[in-house]
């Protein structure tokens, strides 16, 4: 470390050593350059595709006299059809962003004092790569965990298999998705992909549980969405708050929270008991459908009344309503579906509805998903890892089929059944993803090393020994995307304009790594155009033709029964499982029931939170086009609530949950549109990282206030919505 010693103190977003440091030489936003192209203006238009979220829609960059100008939809793109959403298009923003780290930094002082030295990108890999052999020889290669979000972590993560650990884990699992998928998988065999498998524009009747489309901006689905209304799709929401689709709904059920199982067993129960469902379907393709039916039969209307808070008729009504439109009905699965703890059971009863429409397969329910055949490229074998990963030991979860976040974490506090000694973060802000802070920075004291890749100077940044700072994706080429959907497509991420600063892409950070590592072997090729190159040559493409036109769309192929597809199911019994064999073996209800949640303490309320149509996640907060649509946000409170406690429209408060753990000022969105037992948050701001400089202070973190959880016992996702918070005025907030 001596080289270091020689350096200045440098602190992330501290005062203007810090800008210096940290914030990029943006050109310059005086005048009308972001306004209408003026003759003999310089126009260069490069396909590339967004990074803003993982739908991954292909785009095209335009440059106007040498620099970035703006982003649109790629035509040619099954994903984006020619448009993109507003965080999409604001992508401009992200190599704009002053807030952008910009040369690596090695931690000089106690984690969690921002306190770091500058130093070259040969010093800070030649440190990591020391400290990563020093600490294989003295705990082995699986003391080593690596956390990622997006296509950009998959060359680090080839970097890691060949290093030879075994845990590699990202949030999108265990925090997002994974419930859902095992539920869909334990019901047909499969799950419901992504991007989702849905038929949404081709559905006649589209039934939404907490399901924010229009909010949660995936932007083929919205597009379908809209399609669908305009032409008459019957649509039935059932949320707690009225979301912007609950204002496109035919019905709309405002159901009590924690209680959709009980909705989605009362609306099973109609379709069986009064004969409704597809009998075809379920005589020729279920599994179980007699023990199933007397299963449900308890769960009627009437008994799911004083639960949910939904009268009988709506109940029937909206389960005949999807009736009439069968097969045509989509049930949608939703994607942030980490709730309560029952949430892959939840999320099976979501699947057996669609069963019990017939939607599996059918033009405007679920289709069969097409993708392009790219070969990998041909590495050698990865070592053999001498211990399993330590997220699931003893198989806790046995439905889990990808790593668990949140089992590294314990892994990490406990050091069972191993030691993890450091983790290496790419793109995921964990103290905003993961539940529980205070475990998250337990975990984190308890490590040798952490280092962070990422493009803005993030919470979980400022607790890192290294940080790494990447180009944004405007700026670098990445893996290629052959995302399955209605279409085979492959697209190109190329760079658009060259990083401002010292950012390197995620490709090049993973190579030298590996070399310094001596993983040569694993590195043939010397630049990521001669991979890809590679990779596209077998399947009769090349990389200047890539290169031009940003997607390839392949011949379509059936993707519906309507089309000639034929059903298959991959589950043990080769067809739909309505009873599961599977579930009951291990201990499990073959058939969801209804456990009641906690309840609210009085005066508490029960703390819910989602998406908006610009940010993503806590990623997009200092981007300055998306920063002025949305700069902070509101907590949804019922008006008349407001009203009763004295409060007004506007006013600040601090939600304070049941641990006493207490929110940043926020203020009150009263309104109509929410129960009165629930508020409701915007995920991902509140930041409190310095260098965030454009959003630090601006609004409430949900996460901070996440302080519970409950743990699915099928696959290990952590339900989040347990959590409650009061009210406490007067936090004066400034105007």
């Amino acid at each position: 470390m001596a080289i270091l010693s020689r350096r200045r103190f440098l602190k992330i977003g501290a005062g203007a050593g810090a800008a210096a440091t940290l914030g990029s030489r943006a050109p310059s936003w005086a005048g009308d350059f972001f306004g209408p192209a003026r003759p003999g203006d310089r126009l260069e238009r490069v396909p590339t595709y967004c990074d803003l979220c993982f739908w991954k829609c292909a785009a095209i960059a335009t440059t106007r006299n040498g620099r970035l100008w703006k982003i649109e939809g790629n035509p040619e793109d099954p994903l984006s059809r020619g448009r993109l959403c507003p965080r999409g298009t604001g992508g401009v923003g992200a190599y704009y962003d002053t807030d952008r780290l910009r040369t690596p930094l090695v931690r000089r002082r106690n984690r969690g004092e921002d306190e770091w030295v500058e130093v070259t990108w040969d010093e800070a890999l030649g440190e990591i790569a020391g400290r990563l052999q020093r600490l294989k020889a003295e705990h082995g290669p699986e003391a080593l965990a690596f956390f990622s979000h997006g296509i950009g972590g998959n060359f680090l993560k080839h970097t890691f298999k060949a290093f030879g650990t075994p845990n590699l884990v990202a949030p999108s699992y265990a925090q997002c998705r994974g419930p859902r998928d095992v539920g869909f998988q334990l019901t047909f065999g499969e799950d419901v992909a992504t991007p989702e498998r849905t038929d949404i524009a081709n559905a006649r009747c589209l039934v939404l549980l907490g399901s924010h489309l229009g909010e949660n901006m995936h932007n083929s689905q919205v597009q379908e969405f809209a399609d669908a209304v305009g032409a008459g799709a019957s649509v039935i929401v059932a949320d707690p708050r009225f979301s912007v689709a609950a204002g496109k709904a035919k019905h709309y059920l405002p159901i009590k929270p924690g209680t959709d199982l009980a909705l989605l067993l009362a609306w099973m129960n109609v379709l069986v008991g009064e004969g409704l469902y597809d009998r075809e379907f379920v005589a020729a393709h279920g599994h179980g459908f007699e023990a199933f039916a007397a299963a449900i039969a308890p769960w009627t209307p009437e008994w799911a009344f004083p639960v949910t808070g939904l009268e009988p008729a709506a109940i029937r009504e909206t389960a005949r309503e999807m009736a009439r439109h069968r097969p045509a009905t989509l049930v949608h699965p939703g994607r942030h579906v980490t709730w309560y703890g029952d949430d892959a059971q939840r999320s099976r009863a979501i699947a057996l509805v669609n069963a019990l429409l017939g939607s599996w397969g059918r033009r405007g329910g679920f289709f069969f998903p097409a993708s392009f055949e790219v070969p990998k490229y041909p590495y050698p074998p990865y070592p053999h890892a001498g211990r399993p990963p330590v997220d699931n030991p003893d198989g806790r979860y046995p439905f889990a089929d990808l790593g668990l976040t949140n089992g590294i974490r314990e892994a990490t506090l406990s050091g069972r059944p191993y030691p993890i000694k450091a983790w290496f973060v790419y793109a995921t802000n964990l103290l905003q993803a993961l539940p529980n802070q205070e475990e998250t920075l337990r975990a984190i004291q308890a490590l040798d090393l952490m280092v962070v890749v990422d493009v803005v100077p993030s919470e979980i940044a400022g607790w890192a020994d290294v940080v790494l700072p990447e180009s944004v994706y405007l700026e670098r080429y990445d893996d290629l995307n052959t995302e399955a959907f209605r279409e085979p497509f492959v697209s190109l991420r190329q760079p658009v304009v060259e990083s401002p600063d010292d950012q390197r892409p995620n490709w090049w950070i993973a190579r030298e790594l590996a070399l310094r590592l001596g993983l040569e072997a694993w590195y043939p090729w010397r630049t990521v155009e001669e991979y890809l190159e590679a990779r596209l040559a077998p399947a009769g493409l090349s990389l200047a033709e890539l290169k031009r036109r940003g997607v390839v769309v392949g011949p379509h192929r059936p993707i519906t029964v309507e089309e000639g597809h034929a059903l298959e199911f991959p589950t043990p019994s080769g067809k739909v499982e309505f009873w599961s064999n599977q579930l009951a073996e291990h201990g499990f209800d073959p058939v969801p029931r209804y456990t009641p949640h906690p309840e609210p303490p009085p005066g508490y309320f029960r703390l819910l939170f989602g998406r908006a149509p610009v940010h993503t996640f806590s990623r997009t907060q200092t981007n300055p086009l998306l920063a002025e649509a949305m700069p902070e946000n509101e907590v949804w409170i019922n008006a008349d609530v407001v009203r009763r406690s004295g409060l007004a429209n506007g006013d600040a408060v601090r939600l304070v949950n049941q641990d006493g753990v207490e929110s940043a000022p926020i203020r009150i969105k009263a309104t109509e549109r929410i129960r009165t037992d629930c508020v409701y948050l915007v995920h991902g701001f509140g930041h409190t990282a310095k260098g965030l400089r454009r959003t630090v202070g601006r609004g409430a973190s949900d996460a901070q206030l996440i302080t519970r959880y409950a743990v699915d016992p099928l696959m290990g996702g952590t339900g989040m919505n347990v959590n409650f918070v009061t009210l406490r005025a007067g936090a004066g907030k400034e105007a």
